[in-house]
């Protein structure tokens, strides 16, 4: 990867750097570029119909929303289903650095930048020129990166195409020596190769480790999406998990709700054991603050477990959650047992776990799909685990591998595309993609108001309502050292 910071200018943008060979030659399904095509009004009579208890005054206002600060977002979703049929989209994360772009065919041969350009003309250009925003404040353009090279720089090249202006593409790694970047009467800055230091206006972020040990949770320069998203739910599941349920018990007189697995916040590790065998001794253990598919813990049999506590963890809280994998072992949890619909079964028989990455972003007129991907597990779905089988092979979607501290890279074997060869092994259909979107929307929309609540009237950051929230000693003294 290229550290160093790169001056993109506008017009050079070249669609074969910024999406996988796969999906650069791959034909869209015809049912997802129709769903993505679908207007809102379509949506909401077509949903409503489906589910008449839904209140269609409340949807129409929940897809119309406009965020204040989690505007762009990528939701993990898993397509499950009970032994009497009732299939539902599972919300597991909600990101607020996204993949997707890489990974999603054109919708028209003919706009070579995709969803990169919807993105920014929707997005980021309304938020970084909206009416309270930085008219007094002078600066460039840049985008912030930690990984994923291929979409960053895909995002420089098209923010810098639609602004008419110079663009930076600025590295920014965990735990390594960032002294080209300060922060100076509360504007961030950054000093180009000649050693010269500039004022940034608005930055694209596309940092996700710990992204709250580097950038800070006010400034003068418009960050997309500035950290409190992460820290209200886009990076921190413990408090995502909180906001999903505060915001379901305000959903649930309007017959819609957040699909989430049950969850248990604030689980100390001495206490996990307690909790993994109230659910069947099946349970998904999760790190709160990680993300790329790190620090989460499939336990399906004593040995993972007591792997698990072997283990040493710099944080002190973590969740539990119900696990969803085959029926004969799923976690029962209070609504009963969910499992994974997996694929369609190939010619070997075999059915994989699989997950939908849904982006959205919020726009002048509500909350948008942008782009949509799927993963698959490495090893396929079995009725019984054999003793000894490790389940995250089976059940473990993330493609991001990591090859070092800021080293990544992704096993793209197991990407399956919304094009005409992999969507139809994916056993969804239009209904299915309507419901991820509302699901997305939803959680999306909890998070924002999550964000709203975490800061006071004066646009303070609420300190003692986040630590009630979240009281890790080893987090709160990354973010407010």
């Amino acid at each position: 990867m290229n550290r160093t910071i790169q001056v993109i200018q506008p017009g050079t943008f070249e669609g074969e750097n910024h999406w996988y060979p796969k999906a650069l030659n791959a034909t869209i399904h015809p049912m997802v570029s129709f769903f993505l095509n679908l207007d809102t009004k379509r949506i909401i009579n077509r949903y409503c119909h489906l589910n008449p208890k839904v209140d269609r005054e409340k949807l129409t206002e929940i897809l119309s929303y406009k965020c204040k600060h989690f505007l762009w977002c990528g939701a993990d979703l898993i397509n499950a289903t009970s032994a009497s049929g009732f299939r539902k989209m599972v919300v597991l994360e909600n990101n607020s650095s996204p993949s997707g772009q890489k990974s999603m065919p054109l919708l028209d041969d003919n706009k070579e930048d995709g969803s990169y350009r919807l993105l920014v003309e929707r997005t980021f250009k309304p938020y970084i020129k909206n009416k309270k925003g930085n008219a007094k404040v002078g600066g460039k353009l840049a985008v912030f990166y930690d990984k994923n090279f291929m979409e960053a720089s895909g995002y420089a090249h098209i923010i810098s195409d639609v602004m008419e202006e110079t663009c930076y593409l600025v590295p920014y790694f965990y735990g390594e020596n960032n002294e080209h970047i300060n922060v100076e009467n509360d504007q961030i800055h950054f000093r180009t190769e000649d050693g010269e230091w500039h004022p940034l206006r608005a930055i694209f972020r596309y940092v996700t480790q710990r992204p709250w040990t580097r950038l800070p949770l006010s400034s003068k320069t418009k960050i997309l999406n500035p950290i409190v998203a992460c820290l209200a739910g886009g990076r921190n599941k413990m408090v995502a998990a909180k906001a999903y349920d505060l915001y379901n018990a305000e959903l649930e007189q309007h017959g819609l709700q957040i699909n989430i697995p049950e969850t248990i916040w604030d689980v100390n590790k001495a206490e996990i054991p307690l909790w993994v065998a109230k659910m069947g001794g099946h349970a998904v253990i999760k790190i709160p603050y990680s993300n790329a598919g790190q620090g989460v813990f499939t336990i399906t049999s004593e040995q993972e477990l007591e792997a698990f506590m072997e283990m040493e963890f710099e944080y002190e809280r973590f969740i539990v959650q119900s696990l969803i994998g085959n029926y004969n072992w799923s976690s029962t949890s209070d609504k009963g047992k969910f499992y994974h619909v997996g694929t369609i079964p190939n010619q070997k028989g075999e059915t994989f776990v699989t997950d939908i990455r849904m982006m959205a972003s919020s726009t002048v007129d509500g909350i948008r799909p942008l782009c949509v991907y799927s993963r698959r597990a490495e090893k396929p779905l079995v009725d019984y685990l054999e003793d000894g089988t490790a389940s995250w092979d089976i059940l473990g979607t993330n493609l991001s591998v990591k090859e070092g501290t800021n080293a990544w890279s992704s096993d793209t074997s197991r990407l399956m595309l919304m094009d005409r060869r992999d969507f139809n092994k994916l056993g969804i259909g239009l209904d299915d993609l309507i419901e991820g979107y509302i699901q997305t929307v939803l959680s999306m929309v909890a998070i924002d108001k999550m964000c709203i609540k975490l800061y006071n009237s004066k646009g303070k950051f609420r300190m003692r309502l986040f630590k009630s929230l979240n009281d890790d000693a080893t987090l709160l003294d990354e973010i407010f050292k």
